[in-house]
């Protein structure tokens, strides 16, 4: 009492084989999408692939300042979160 035998089991094998080629083709397409965000107006920005990889953060000059290297450091977090939260909506 079968189900067809062997052409169930190449026609469901084939439909896996395609299911995992659209996601690599989907996972590769990701990677390659940026989404780029700022904080402190422009001040930091931190940029992620589509897979929540964080590849680049700039900073610009002028927000450097020994003496408060907190506040830039809150920057690059809330740069970073937001670029991240972008990537995964």
């Amino acid at each position: 009492m079968g189900f067809g035998g062997g052409n169930l089991g190449k026609m469901l094998l084939k439909q896996m084989e395609e299911m995992q080629r659209k996601m690599e083709r989907i996972q590769a397409e990701l990677g390659e999408e940026r989404f780029e965000a700022t904080a402190g107006g422009g001040m930091v920005t931190a940029v992620a692939t589509g897979l929540g990889e964080l590849v680049d953060v700039r900073i610009k000059p002028e927000v450097v300042d020994p003496d408060d290297i907190e506040m830039l450091q809150d920057l690059i977090v809330a740069a970073v979160n937001e670029a991240l939260t972008q990537a995964q909506a």
